[in-house]
């Protein structure tokens, strides 16, 4: 399936503002791709599909990840649109056709983050949170990191805020947040340094 037949698919599976926003996410990761040195095409894909379970109800996820045997742990269970990022990975195999491995994890990564992420997760994972369809207090913030800002500098600030989001909403915080922002951390020289 080619880019333009993939769009047609997910606009007819998707809700109107999902679609936009998956656009938007396209977009952008295509625009961080370039600023960044990466693979263009392959992030503008893990963009455009890395919502593409959002077909189902948050209600459902659970037993869509249990038919294809993803395996999840109790946070994925208390917030099981979590699982979302892991089953967009999976229809996007199984309904566009994708099977480069690299856009499968930056598709599975894009929600919370994970260890030792590459620069297309890293891409994916700030293109989701800063589109142009987003709208809340920090994201001019994280946009301005996104034209000036290193790699992982700016990936960086988007898992504190992240974290900073869940914990003000008191929700379960996930595992692989915490690893990818340590990591970070640690690489810039320790927990010392911060995003801000």
């Amino acid at each position: 399936m080619d880019y333009e037949a993939m769009k047609r698919e997910l606009s007819r599976r998707l809700k109107k503002s999902r679609y936009e926003h998956s656009l938007g996410v396209a977009d952008t990761a295509a625009f961080l791709a370039r600023r960044f040195g990466e693979d263009e095409m392959r992030a503008r894909l893990a963009g455009l599909l890395h919502d593409c379970a959002r077909e189902f109800p948050n209600e459902a996820m659970r037993a869509e990840a249990d038919a294809r045997g993803i395996a999840y742990g109790d946070v994925e269970r208390a917030t099981p649109l979590l699982l979302h990022a892991q089953l967009s990975a999976c229809r996007a195999r199984e309904i566009y056709g994708v099977e480069d491995a690299a856009i499968l994890r930056a598709i599975e990564r894009h929600t919370v983050g994970g260890a030792a992420m590459t620069a297309l997760d890293k891409i994916v994972y700030f293109a989701d949170m800063v589109e142009p369809t987003r709208d809340y207090p920090a994201v001019e913030d994280l946009r301005r990191l996104a034209r000036e800002a290193s790699l992982d500098e700016m990936t960086l600030a988007g898992l504190t805020r992240s974290l900073a989001f869940v914990l003000e909403k008191g929700q379960l915080i996930h595992s692989d947040t915490v690893l990818a922002r340590n990591e970070l951390l640690i690489a810039q020289g320790g927990a010392g340094k911060g995003a801000e």
